[in-house]
């Protein structure tokens, strides 16, 4: 696991996409995981940034979302799937066809999710960290095994969302459909995103704790090529 601490927000962003850049420039037709929330903002916004200025294409790209909440409408304003146009899909060359957002609320739903993986192999996983450890929706407790399944989401994880739905936890989703920590682990490469002091203390216990599922995130430390960028604030307990 590669740490690597830097001063803020928009260092950390520049730094992922110079990570994803690579994956991108090396092979036209990579296979992305890509993941939502306020940490990859700034990786998406130079990859669009990019791709206007220097024509990169990801036209022969695929991409894999990480989750997805259940009970809310693809086209509501806070489902990941808007999420995703508006922040990174409208900008680039990506084929509506190519992208695949998880959706449903059923075992089926996840099978068939994990069934579309399965002629991929994902190059580049992007991840970020909730406060109390947990990676896409795997929340503390999940087994390392677990395949795409359905969360119900914590106490925690949707306090943390209802700045997203006008500080009201009454609209946050109670359950989400979520690759599974087994599904992320099969890609090639990860590269988590954190930022802020809120996630200081996750980030110290996914890097210095021995892998533990009370940290979703410490299974990294099983994976042979992470990327870990974080800025001085989240770093603070490392």
């Amino acid at each position: 696991m590669e740490v690597i601490v830097l001063k803020n927000y928009d260092e950390v962003s520049k730094k992922a996409f110079e990570v994803m850049k690579e994956v991108v420039a090396n092979k036209k037709n990579a296979v992305l995981g890509l993941a939502t929330g306020s940490s990859p903002i700034g990786l998406y916004q130079n990859m669009i940034k990019d791709h206007q200025e220097n024509g990169t294409s990801y036209a022969d790209i695929t991409s894999f979302n990480l989750d997805e909440y259940v009970g809310i409408d693809r086209n509501h304003e806070q489902s990941y799937y808007t999420f995703m146009h508006e922040n990174l899909f409208k900008g680039i060359d990506i084929k509506e066809e190519n992208v695949h957002v998880p959706y449903g609320d059923t075992k089926a739903d996840c099978d068939a999710y994990e069934k579309a993986m399965e002629d991929y192999s994902v190059d580049i996983q992007v991840l970020g960290i909730g406060a109390n450890g947990h990676i896409g929706f795997n929340e503390p407790g999940t087994p390392f095994s677990e395949t795409t399944h359905i969360v119900t989401l914590t106490e925690k994880t949707r306090q943390d969302n209802a700045r997203f739905f006008e500080n009201d936890i009454n609209q946050v989703p109670t359950h989400a459909i979520t690759m599974g920590i087994a599904t992320i682990m099969k890609a090639k490469k990860i590269l988590l995103v954190a930022t802020g002091k809120n996630k200081a203390d996750a980030v110290a216990a996914m890097v210095n704790k021995a892998p533990d599922v009370n940290c979703p995130a410490s299974v990294l430390q099983n994976h042979p090529d992470v990327v870990v960028i974080v800025d001085e604030a989240a770093a603070a307990k490392l």
